[in-house]
């Protein structure tokens, strides 16, 4: 039996929260040098300044220079095929051309636009939630099925096929699984979006993927869409879900709060900052030091892989009073929940748009919304590269 790879510090929580130790060593030495779940060390960076320096600082900081996770079993081709298109594995200008080409399907003019269906996709949601009947798991009636149906829509994916990309995406991220399976899910995720790009360009539709072909195409190589549809697809479900998932939970926590979401339209801005604040459901990303560099009075040595921690930076006091109290009233500007600089989240608008909907949309329909099991204790995706909860039974 596999054993699991122990924690490294940033995934620890307890419940919402940071462990202690993480709150530690940010106010105290500020940067940890660790090993890493793939068998690596990297320097964990933990205050808010020096993880918003890391992250703007694409020339002393590489993304492109990353190590491909979990590699040792792919040649040097494959690990190619697997980053190509993939925005998040490249610096400018290669990153800026890449991006360039999916900015406007990101602005908010476009999001306006999509504002309708979104609300129906959630009313949608809703009814078969009601339908299903109480107690429910709002994980898999809602908080998944929302954003999965968005992505899928945006993007061009059969909505049909939402299980097989589910079961990949958790296999993918799940920290605890062997090597082979996670590769595996990379591999059948690849084999998955090269049908669906392959059909694109056979005959491009109205949406993203299609887009991409017409507008793009000879400037993108086959392998390229394959990254992006690849990325979008896994980045737009994942995380809003469990965004959405999480920050229920945190919300039925707390009672009062939840009260102003559903009954004054104007708190629900300022909310979904605050929860993506206090929740930080990515605990970490990662850079490669191009040049020696000093970080909170630390030299890390060129050739290093830093590890910045958005879940230490956002609760750092550095950045507000009183980090550790989720306060809804305060709309939490200048978090790093969606990264910063060039890299900052492609998708954020469209992640922002569906939790400004989805949120008060639940606690409007149900308003005595209530855990089904309140003494139960969450089942936490407690090694998940994406932090949140796999079910959450619910009561109305």
């Amino acid at each position: 039996m596999t054993q699991a790879p122990e924690l490294p510090l940033e995934m620890r929580r307890h419940g919402f929260d940071p462990v202690e130790e993480l709150g530690r060593v940010r106010d105290g030495q500020g940067v940890l040098w660790q090993q890493t779940p793939f068998g690596v060390p990297a320097y964990l960076i933990l205050r808010y300044e020096d993880v918003r320096e890391v992250f703007a600082d694409g020339t002393r900081f590489s993304s492109a220079l990353v190590a491909f996770p979990d590699a040792r079993d792919m040649s040097e081709q494959e690990q190619a095929k697997l980053r190509a298109g993939n925005l998040i594995g490249f610096d400018p200008p290669e990153h800026t051309r890449l991006r360039r080409m999916l900015t406007p399907e990101f602005t908010m003019r476009r999001m306006r636009r999509l504002e309708p269906r979104i609300i129906e996709i959630v009313e949608s949601a809703l009814d078969d939630m009601e339908r299903a009947g109480k107690p429910a798991d709002l994980v898999s009636h809602f908080a998944l099925p929302v954003p999965s149906m968005v992505i899928c829509e945006l993007l061009g994916v059969p909505y049909a096929d939402r299980e097989e990309f589910q079961g990949r995406a958790a296999r993918l991220l799940d920290l605890s699984a062997p090597v082979e399976v996670r590769n595996a899910a990379r591999r059948e995720e690849r084999a998955y979006m090269a049908g669906l790009v392959a059909r694109a360009q056979a005959d491009p539709g109205e949406d993203m993927l299609g887009m991409l072909v017409r507008e793009h195409g000879d400037d993108l190589s086959t392998d390229e869409l394959i990254g992006i549809a690849s990325l979008l697809l896994l980045a737009g479900h994942e995380t809003t879900s469990n965004m959405l998932g999480l920050g229920t939970l945190a919300l039925l926590r707390h009672p009062d709060q939840l009260a102003m979401i559903r009954d004054d339209p104007a708190r629900v801005e300022p909310a979904v900052e605050e929860l993506l604040r206090w929740l930080s459901i990515v605990p970490s990303l990662v850079r490669t030091t191009t040049t020696d560099v000093q970080i909170a009075g630390h030299t890390i040595p060129a050739g290093s892989i830093v590890a910045p921690s958005p879940l230490a930076a956002n609760r750092d006091r550095a950045l507000l009073d009183d980090p550790d109290t989720l306060d809804i009233t305060r709309g939490a500007a200048g978090h790093v929940a969606f990264g910063h600089g060039v890299h900052h989240c492609l998708g954020a608008p469209l992640a922002r748009m569906e939790m400004r909907i989805a949120f008060p949309a639940l606690l409007r329909r149900f308003p005595a919304l209530a855990l089904a099991e309140p003494d139960a204790g969450p089942d936490f995706r407690v090694f998940s590269g994406v932090y949140g909860v796999r079910s959450l039974s619910v009561t109305w």
